[in-house]
């Protein structure tokens, strides 16, 4: 039977994550183990980029945010020679990836003769210094393509036409529009561009010392590729700009193999010349790898740098909010997405206002204060929302005589401020009462079956608590918060595995049966409360969500950026 005991005795697999803070590495061993880790913080180990969280924002631009390029290459090699110091490369026998998702690399005109022939006596930092046609990388945090993205719609049809087409309406991160702003408002950058890369593919490609195709997967959050004949979409290539298609080069399967490494690694770092690399993609994708998400009626919910709740679907369903991509690890199938901006970044804000920068504290305080809030609803948009599409601002209300009133006839009045004890509750339970109503209002299964919660806050215990009683489910965990690198090195195995068989396999095969004896499996959590009172806070939360999304759609109505 084809599956993990086909796996070469002794072979590595090793992952990679390029998110927007580090880069990170997990190493897989041919019984689905983890036998290493090691990880690039990108503010603290490469300072001199003087990034904060790994980027730069634009003073002069407002929701212009940016990452430096060579940063990424340099953050690479530093990596490998962490990494040579736990494990052989010689025994790696496949390679794959995650990128942060919608981040594009301009790679200038002549620079593929420079990656097909990097010198393995010479850093790759000072070979590709000059490789690029802007040093600035445009990443998922920049909102600054308002009018791109409005054009775009505007020429497909509408932005439910777009949808339809793509995936998702059209959004500031995503890719195309930021292709179209530099096309406008740099040309001379675009002209002097011959491949546009994803972060997914840039990092491929220098692995494999040519241009690596961008990935069905991650190529559906650039607002340019045909969902459902996942071939770029040449409606949506002539909204954008001139001569793009040429620029992106062809989609690949998530599964397929990049190519050989390229001989640069093999004399610089002695891995093996056999070494497949398999294709790279998102970072949300390689995460649903990771956490094994085969069941309709599982969510996942990730809380990183930005808040996703994604699960899987048989069939694309686009609509006006959310994402729909191709399923990573299942060729037929999708995963839905929800993204929040206002992720880890914008709970640490609150935890240094109100905390005293301590997560003791702020955990603390979620103890001594009771579920519900006493009514207190709380918005944080510490950068420019994505869902709601709402600018920068703070909007605190409370709900009067809530505990004994119905959704219809609750009145609340908007406050100056929370005391901080409420404040660091009102952050955790608007978050995830957002997360609720949005995931009900895009179909997501209502409750779930159960929660699979990853992401650097997933190991808060409190937290965990409050997912299960405002979504009504019991929740899991993963042996580690970082599940897209873990995710890219399952899917590493599982693309050499392909490669070997010559057509797809189910990746499920690389675990089945045998799931606890692995990496991969998920441990229960927090149970689902069973007690009359437990069902009656999640009543009394679903009356609060509901209450929720009728002040976000007035502050929407009001000052919502769309």
């Amino acid at each position: 039977m084809v599956g993990r005991s086909s796996l070469p005795e002794g072979s590595l697999f090793l992952g990679f994550d390029s998110s927007t803070q580090s880069l990170k590495a997990t190493v897989l061993n041919n019984e689905m183990i983890i036998v290493a880790s090691e990880i690039v913080n990108f503010d603290s180990d490469l300072p001199h980029y003087n990034t904060e969280g790994g980027v730069y924002r634009d003073p002069a631009d407002d929701g212009h945010i940016f990452s430096p390029t060579i940063m990424w290459v340099e953050a690479f090699e530093l990596l490998l020679e962490k990494l040579k110091l736990k494990i052989n490369f010689s025994k790696v026998v496949a390679i794959s990836g995650s990128g942060q998702q919608h981040g594009s690399v301009y790679w200038k005109k002549g620079s593929h003769a420079v990656l097909s022939s990097l010198d393995p006596t010479k850093s790759l930092l000072s070979q590709l210094k000059d490789a690029f046609s802007t040093m600035d990388s445009p990443i998922w945090m920049d909102s600054s393509t308002t009018k791109q993205c409005r054009e775009i719609e505007s020429a497909v049809g509408g932005a439910l036409e777009l949808s339809k087409l793509t995936g998702s309406r059209a959004y500031e991160r995503f890719t195309g529009p930021q292709i179209r702003k530099i096309y406008q408002t740099v040309p001379q950058v675009y002209d002097d561009t011959e491949r546009i890369s994803l972060v997914s593919s840039f990092m491929a490609s220098i692995l494999v010392g040519n241009y690596a195709s961008i990935d069905e997967t991650d190529g559906a959050g650039m607002n340019l590729m045909d969902i459902n004949q996942r071939t770029w979409s040449k409606t949506v290539l002539e909204a954008t700009a001139p001569g793009l298609e040429e620029k992106l080069g062809k989609l690949a399967p998530a599964y397929a193999v990049a190519g050989r490494i390229a001989p640069y690694f093999v004399e610089r770092h002695q891995f093996n010349k056999n070494c497949l690399v398999i294709q790279w993609s998102g970072d949300n994708p390689n995460s649903l790898a990771g956490l094994t998400l085969n069941t309709p009626g599982d969510l996942a919910i990730s809380l990183g740098t930005s808040d996703t709740v994604f699960g899987i679907t048989a069939e694309a369903k686009p609509s006006l909010e959310g994402h729909v991509f191709p399923n990573p690890v299942e060729p037929d199938g999708y995963m839905v997405m929800l993204c929040y901006k206002n992720g880890s970044l914008t709970r640490e804000d609150v935890r240094n206002r109100c905390a005293e920068k301590s997560w003791d504290v702020f955990n603390n305080y979620l103890d001594k204060t009771p579920p519900l809030n006493g009514g207190k609803l709380g918005f944080y948009y510490k950068d420019h929302e994505i869902l709601p599409p709402l600018p920068v601002g703070f909007h605190r209300y409370i709900v009067e005589n809530f505990n004994n009133a119905t959704s219809n006839n609750l009145m609340e009045r908007e406050v100056e401020n929370f005391d901080p004890p409420s404040e660091v509750r009102a952050i955790i339970e608007g978050q995830l009462l957002s997360m609720r109503g949005h995931a009900e209002r895009f179909g997501m299964p209502n409750p779930p079956k159960r929660i699979i919660a990853t992401g650097g806050a997933s190991s808060n215990e409190r937290i965990l608590h409050s997912i299960t009683q405002i979504f009504g489910c019991p929740v899991f965990t993963v042996q580690r918060p970082d599940s897209a690198s873990l995710g890219a090195a399952l899917r590493a195995a599982h693309g050499w595995l392909c490669n070997e068989e010559g057509s797809f396999v189910p990746i499920s095969c690389m675990y089945q049966g045998n799931l606890e004896k692995t990496s991969l499996g998920a441990k229960l959590a927090v149970a689902t409360g069973e007690a009359a009172e437990d069902k009656q806070l999640l009543e009394k939360y679903t009356v609060l969500m509901r209450k929720r999304m009728e002040i976000e759609k007035r502050l929407v109505e009001k000052i919502g950026r769309a």
